[in-house]
């Protein structure tokens, strides 16, 4: 799954901020498309043998994106959603990587969306540079998002099931 040389582009990447629902949008959408599905966080995780906050707290956040950059340059997927972590778009190679290997599909969220789900952002673990608020993060942010994306999913009043549907959809019509 994710050691594999050979990846061809029939991945589905799944960007956007954190709780748009990338991991349960991600885990429902490639169980019933029969994909793979790859945690990206996880894979750092697992590869540094550290959870991310401890990553950032020992090399900061500039570490943290170096360290992420590379595991998602080097990620390796065949028939797979992918959900990297919201900061990935910092990256171009990482994301340049990830547009080789599938569709990259945005899964947007409102800015007053994003606060109810989110709720305090340190109890969340949402990584904050020196200085700058939520809606800074989610401002900067949203651009990168839409410029990577090949596919946007407007998240407004829809459940998650709902964006599953719709991305199956999609996805089986070979759009």
């Amino acid at each position: 799954m994710t050691s594999s040389k050979r990846a061809k582009k029939d991945n589905i990447i799944l960007i956007g901020m954190p709780s748009a629902g990338k991991s349960t949008i991600g885990v429902l959408l490639a169980k019933r498309l029969g994909y793979s599905f790859v945690d990206v966080d996880l894979v750092i995780q697992e590869r540094t043998g550290k959870l991310l906050r401890e990553i950032i707290a020992e090399q900061g956040m500039g570490g943290f994106l170096k360290v992420e950059e590379e595991i998602n340059a080097g990620l390796c997927a065949l028939h797979s959603v992918i959900a990297p972590g919201g900061s990935v778009i910092y990256g171009e190679r990482a994301m340049a990587h990830l547009r080789e290997l599938g569709t990259v599909v945005y899964l947007k969220i409102r800015y007053e969306e994003l606060v109810r789900r989110v709720g305090n952002v340190k109890d969340r673990g949402v990584a904050l540079k020196e200085g700058m608020t939520l809606r800074d993060l989610f401002d900067e942010r949203v651009a990168y998002y839409e410029r990577y994306a090949d596919l946007t999913i407007d998240e407004e009043g829809k459940e998650f099931g709902q964006v599953v549907d719709a991305l199956r959809a999609h996805f089986e019509k070979g759009d």
